[in-house]
């Protein structure tokens, strides 16, 4: 398989960010990782080897990076303003950093498609959903919709902004949400079993449903936990079935 690593030194974060890039061509996934891991634990953890059929025959070219959540919302030794600020600064990241390299390599025109899994399902959807005119689509996969789950009571406009069970609801910008209707690619799936939680993704769902947004909800049955060979499964699935 097809990988290389790059990194630079973002402006947005002062820091350097690496990023792994598999395959050769595709449309672009950009993965998210879970709470405060790292660019290479979808690597570690196997699911880029599950993926490895669809990225070998040129179906999808996946996009690595990390996350600042060990020094935005999972810190927990620093005053919440400043985690706020530290995961706008991560957003600012993404869209003005990770996507215009995504198209350096790619083009203009592939399409684009957050995924991540746990926290970072979260994540992939806040991206998706705050900026629908640069993505297209995000696989969700075990997620909570709320960020108030890790900020521990903690609540300002920032949270509000990046808590999608809290700002979709309020969402009346009729461009953006022409944005978002458009996509076919809204996945929002979680299994039933230990530290799952299936509610989650059935109250999004049904905020979007109420914003006449187009989605896809799947709920796995009890065999299915918070865990590894859940994501393992379910993302090739989807791949495989709605791509």
């Amino acid at each position: 398989m097809e990988k290389h690593i790059t990194s630079w030194y973002s402006n947005a974060l002062q820091t350097e960010m690496p990023v792994a890039v598999y395959g050769y061509y595709g449309f672009a996934l950009l993965l998210i990782p879970t709470a405060s891991a790292d660019y290479l634990e979808y690597e570690r953890f196997q699911l880029i080897a599950s993926l490895s059929p669809f990225i070998e025959s040129g179906k999808v070219k996946v996009f690595s990076i990390n996350s600042m959540n060990h020094e935005s919302w999972m810190n927990y030794h620093i005053d919440p303003r400043q985690r706020a600020i530290r995961h706008q600064q991560w957003n600012q990241y993404v869209f003005d950093e990770v996507i215009p390299f995504v198209r350096s390599q790619t083009s203009a025109e592939t399409p684009i498609i957050t995924c991540g899994a746990s926290f970072g399902a979260l994540h992939s959807a806040n991206l998706f959903f705050k900026r629908p005119d640069l993505l297209n689509g995000c696989i969700a996969m075990s997620g909570v919709y709320e960020l108030t789950e890790y900020t521990r009571g903690y609540f300002d406009e920032d949270v509000y902004y990046n808590s999608p069970m809290h700002y979709m609801p309020n969402l009346t910008d009729h461009t953006i949400l022409e944005q978002i209707r458009r996509s076919r690619h809204i996945h929002l799936l979680s299994g039933s079993g230990a530290h799952e939680d299936p509610e989650s993704a059935r109250r999004f769902a049904g905020i979007l449903y109420g914003k006449n947004i187009w989605y896809e909800l799947d709920i796995w049955g009890q065999e299915w936990k918070h865990d590894w060979p859940t994501w393992q499964a379910m993302l090739p699935h989807y791949l495989g079935t709605r791509f």
